[in-house]
């Protein structure tokens, strides 16, 4: 198993590095904002990247907080065990995952709210003057119209917030105990796994940026993802009644060894 050992290696010093997660944020809204200016001003020819039925858009992007939550919670649960040997400790630092899906679920609804909220129905794209008498984008795509109002992008909102909480568990990775654990052949495959879907992510919402969307529509989706990381990583899990960060001790210090 020595190639997951290098893999695994690799992948916290160039994709989950502590370097990397200061300045993610700031890379995150300069893509939106480039990928915008250069999908207005010019804008690229068609690939397989913006056929919305690709396969990484079909069977990862529309299942990306389900794909984030089946890798981050093993990862979390065995790392923090690990390094508190604590199950209260473990769930508090799980629970981060159901406010995550609370976030998710809050927004997406939110957004679907102002689409309808702005929109209106009409027969084509052509023939966007003639509105027909549907209420809501559901009952007017299922009439065969086309809904026209103001749509953010969930994936604007969703990939960068799931790339920034993978990056702020990745931290544990620094604790000493972890890298002599006998289970860390298992934590190598979880780190590799978080690695590539990082990796994913990130290629993903770079696609959103330049194919698809209004500029507007991006900027407010990368908006409130960015925001719902930093109000609960950089804010309240500071706080004692939080689920708290993930516990770390510093590079090189010493431990017992792990059983």
């Amino acid at each position: 198993m020595e190639w997951l050992e290098r893999s695994s290696g690799l992948v916290q010093s160039r994709l989950l590095g502590e370097g990397l997660r200061r300045h993610t944020a700031l890379g995150l809204a300069c893509v939106t904002l480039g990928g915008s200016l250069l999908k207005e001003f010019w804008p690229l020819p068609d690939s397989y990247f913006n056929n919305k039925k690709n396969f990484l858009n079909v069977y990862f992007v529309k299942l990306s907080w389900g794909w984030t939550l089946s890798l981050l919670l093993p990862f979390i649960g065995l790392t923090n065990y690990i390094v508190t040997r604590s199950v209260p400790a473990v769930f508090r630092r799980i629970s981060t995952l159901l406010v995550g899906t609370l976030i998710w679920y809050a927004f997406t609804n939110v957004f679907t709210y102002i689409e309808n909220a702005t929109g209106s129905c009409h027969v084509s794209e052509t023939q966007l003057q003639n509105t027909t008498e549907h209420g809501d984008k559901r009952a007017c795509i299922k009439s065969g119209g086309l809904w026209v109002g103001f749509d953010i992008s969930g994936h604007s909102f969703l990939l960068p917030y799931c790339v920034l909480m993978i990056l702020e568990e990745a931290a544990i990775l620094r604790d000493e105990r972890i890298k002599r654990h006998r289970m860390k052949p298992l934590i190598h495959a979880l780190v590799v796994s978080l690695g590539v879907l990082g990796l994913i992510w990130a290629l993903m919402f770079f696609c959103t940026s330049i194919y698809f969307h209004t500029p507007l529509q991006k900027v407010f989706g990368t908006f409130f993802g960015i925001l719902s990381w930093y109000i609960t990583y950089r804010l309240w899990y500071l706080k004692t009644f939080s689920p708290g960060l993930p516990p770390t001790s510093p590079p090189g210090k010493i431990h017992k060894k792990a059983r």
